[in-house]
């Protein structure tokens, strides 16, 4: 050992002699990674300097071919890990609707993707438009055996396509018809650090099966417990891990507790040897790490090279780190609508460039094509939406068919904030509502009095049979506080006070005969504020509007939903508003007087002529009756102030895109079929997506589709365009009328809310806690995949893990 040490420090020293650039800093070479697509390459590759780094990082491996790094520029001790990272990876292999044609004017050429199939070891760099070969990128050398002859397939990249086809093509010659040819022999060292068997340490040292079977097991088990530790988002590691320590941290716990009733698995974990006992900290990262990149891959073959849309966000966790998180919108196989957590990215800042260049790594480095990106949805923060330097102008600058949608929860919460500031009457009830909650919740004892007063209050209520009972029914609780982020919290808060008014008051007066100092006269204040008529009818008023307008936020949140449907929501939505304004008034204010009667609040006199919406126009002069119409006024104003911002903020019905789109949708079957419409969005709106004899092809399957599908029973039960989605692949009508379904996925991909990276962000506030604030980005990356997509984790067996740990290095004992 201490021989092989020696020989890889002198090798260490002569690569570091040999770099061009010794004193150039690390983050000069570090930026190659980062792919610079669609900006061609101009810079002198040979003069990278080397990689002088102790560990290489290999979630940043720059996937295109023409940008990434040498092998034989990283640390000797850390190429073969390098090595066996992209092999996992796999050749770079793009699918692109249209490759660039280059060449003579008279005859231009331009890559086949037929090639891939053809010549597997092919790679094809998007920002240079040529090729390179996988094996001998790996195993190519500075200078030796072909490499001048090579150098076009492993660093220069090659691009005459025409020279390519017939008896001198020049892939085949790259091959060589010997088998020591450069690519040959790279293909034969490919070949060999797939197997474990040709490991120098197998040949001098002997293991048997069993030994074989005892590493696996104590492996597994590992890979058992961090996977339980990710799921359950608890911390890894304790204060002491020591063998007498009394607390050695959960997974230290966990793996013992595996051991306790089980003696032949306690003998193997307490007699492994201590460079196999799979149980330090580094270890357990890089299970985690192999996890997570199985559950990417998992994402990535279920999008199975089709379009998807980008849902980000970002926000800062508990070290106060701006996080970025990455959600994947598209259609699976089934046909059904799936946003996927792919990743969370730390970022130095939240300019729009610095979220370009994370979100393009992240999709290069699993191998997704950024031209694939059908659609973007973010908050309404200038970074993201901005039409010129935002987020999304800057990536429908090389993707333009990657629609903006602002995020409708998004909308809907300004449309909600904007209406209860517009209104003076609603401005001040929230203020006034916030100040009795606080009262009433200021201390432990309160909340214990606001307890007992509702169980006087249900035994009463039971005794006189007024008590409806059943599961879930009849609550005990406290005032609900209003959340900043979440509207549908005030609705909780209402609904609170409402359902807790007599226990409420009650507390308070108890807090005004048994209270003192400044705690009196608040109290006192609060009893005032909410035993007036004028309190209790903007409550109700209140809670009515609200009860509307939170259909429409709990179904924004689905991940299921699709963007017609959500306009069709808020369409209902108004029409709800519209018709409390018209036809509601006179049970509402018999409701209100009813809630004060029984509350014994005094009431005002409330003539039904002076309530009456034509009452003004009757008694104009009436100094009594204009105070009563007040509270009319009041109704009016918060409806139509709600109704005036929901129009402003939902106008998306005037959208071409949408307008066309709507055509597909199951609920204008009683309609006439425009076919015309689904052409005309796809040759303005999606072009790339279909070919020239596809679009004349779509016209005669739209024909077919509405004498077959359109006129059939079923479709005419479908409630929105995503059950149309699921039923064509469910009757197999898809493969018949497959132009008609990828037309329907490219309307499903486009987003509706951010809802899932809000989502991330609550679970990222679990998995990074103020006690693990010190965690690093890749751990918290990893953890929160599993932790978020443990459905698809779960499916992970555990003798998969072992595989993908068995190839990502040399291992001493063999598995």
């Amino acid at each position: 050992m201490k021989k092989q040490s020696t020989i890889h420090g002198f090798f260490k020293r002569k690569n570091a002699s040999s770099s061009k650039d010794p004193e150039e800093p690390p983050t000069t070479v570090l930026d190659a990674n980062t792919p610079n697509v669609g900006v061609p390459v101009t810079e002198n590759r040979s003069q990278k300097a080397r990689l002088e780094l102790n560990e290489v990082d290999l979630s940043t491996l720059a996937r295109d071919p023409a940008v990434r790094i040498q092998i034989y520029d990283y640390p000797i001790n850390q190429q073969d890990i390098v090595r066996r990272a992209y092999m996992k990876l796999g050749p770079f292999q793009p699918i692109l609707p249209v490759y660039p044609k280059s060449g003579k004017e008279s005859h231009k050429r331009s890559f086949q993707i037929s090639w891939f199939k053809l010549f597997p070891w092919l790679e094809y760099s998007e920002s240079s438009d040529a090729v390179f070969c996988f094996p001998c990128y790996l195993f190519n050398k500075p200078s030796g055996m072909g490499y001048y002859g090579q150098q076009a397939f492993t660093k220069d990249g090659f691009q005459k396509w025409k020279k390519v086809g017939g008896k001198k093509c020049a892939f085949l010659h790259h091959i060589g018809t010997e088998c020591t040819s450069f690519h040959n022999v790279a293909q034969k060292a490919y070949d060999d650090l797939l197997h474990e068997t040709q490991d120098i340490r197998n040949v001098f040292e002997k293991f048997t099966d069993e030994d074989r079977k005892k590493n696996r097991l104590r492996l597994m088990a590992t890979i058992f417990t961090v996977r339980l530790c990710a799921f359950q988002a608890v911390a890894f590691r304790g204060h002491n891990e020591k063998p007498d320590s009394i607390n050695k941290g959960n997974f230290l716990e966990i793996l013992e507790a595996q051991g306790a009733f089980n003696n032949e698995m306690k003998e193997l974990l307490r007699t492994a040897p201590k460079h196999a006992s799979y149980t330090s900290p580094a270890i357990q990262k890089e299970i985690l790490k192999l996890i997570s990149n199985r559950v990417r891959q998992m994402i990535c073959e279920e999008i199975d090279g089709g379009k998807f849309c980008l849902l980000v966000d970002e926000a800062r966790d508990e070290s106060n780190k701006e996080q970025m998180s990455i959600v994947l919108r598209f259609i699976n196989k089934d046909g059904f609508i799936m946003e996927r957590f792919f990743g969370l990215v730390h970022v130095p800042d939240t300019t729009a460039q610095t979220l370009k260049n994370g979100i393009y790594t992240v999709l290069a480095h699993n191998n997704l094509d950024f031209k694939s990106i059908r659609g973007q949805g973010y908050d309404g923060a200038s970074n993201m939406r901005g039409q010129f330097k935002g987020l999304q102008a800057l990536i429908s600058k090389e993707c333009p068919y990657a629609y903006y949608v602002h995020c409708f929860a998004h909308r809907l919460q300004l449309a909600l904030v904007a209406a209860s500031q517009g209104v003076i009457a609603l401005q001040k009830f929230f203020t006034k509502l916030s100040f009795v909650i606080n009262v009433v919740d200021a201390s432990s004892k309160r909340t214990d009095q606001l307890r007992d007063a509702q169980i006087d209050q249900m035994a009463y209520f039971n005794s006189i049979g007024e008590l409806e009972t059943g599961r879930g029914l009849n609550q005990i609780g406290t005032l609900q506080r209003a959340g900043d982020t979440r509207w549908s919290s005030h609705l909780k808060s209402v609904s609170s006070l409402i359902k807790m008014f007599s226990p409420t008051c009650e507390v308070l007066l108890k807090v005004i005969e048994e209270g003192t100092g400044s705690i009196k006269g608040d109290a006192d204040s609060a009893y005032e504020m909410i035993t007036t008529f004028e309190f209790v009818f903007v409550l109700h008023l209140v809670k009515e509007i609200m009860e509307i307008t939170d259909l429409l936020c709990q179904a924004l949140q689905r991940q299921s939903q699709d963007i017609l449907n959500a306009l069709r929501l808020v369409a209902s939505t108004k029409l709800l508003l519209q018709k409390l304004k018209d036809e509601k008034w006179d049970d509402f204010l018999c409701h209100v007087k009813s809630f004060c009667q029984e509350r014994n609040i005094d009431i005002p006199d409330l003539s039904s002529s002076y309530f009456s919406r034509g009452a003004r126009a009757r008694n104009e002069n009436s100094d009594h009756t204009l105070e009563h119409h007040y509270r009319v006024d009041i109704f009016l104003e918060a409806i139509n102030c709600q109704l005036m911002e929901l129009d402003h903020r939902f106008n998306d019905s005037s959208m071409e895109l949408l307008h066309l789109s709507s055509t597909l949708d199951p609920k204008n079957a009683n309609e006439p079929f425009r076919c015309g419409d689904v052409c005309q969005l796809v040759e303005k709106f999606y072009p790339e997506d279909f070919k020239g004899n596809e679009k004349v092809l779509l016209k005669m399957q739209l024909q077919h589709y509405e004498a077959d599908v359109v006129q059939h029973v079923e479709y005419k039960k479908l409630t929105s365009i995503s059950d149309l989605c699921q039923w064509l692949i469910k009757t197999r009508r898809a493969t018949h009328f497959y132009l008609i379904y990828r037309v329907v996925s490219l309307i499903l991909t486009l987003p509706v809310s951010t809802a899932t990276t809000e989502r991330s962000f609550s679970a990222m506030s679990i998995v990074k806690t103020k006690l693990r604030n010190k965690m690093e980005d890749e751990f918290l990356n990893d953890a929160l995949v599993l932790y978020f997509e443990r459905e698809l984790a779960e499916k992970i067996s555990l003798e998969a893990v072992v595989e993908d740990f068995k190839h990502a290095k040399d291992q001493r004992v063999p598995l």
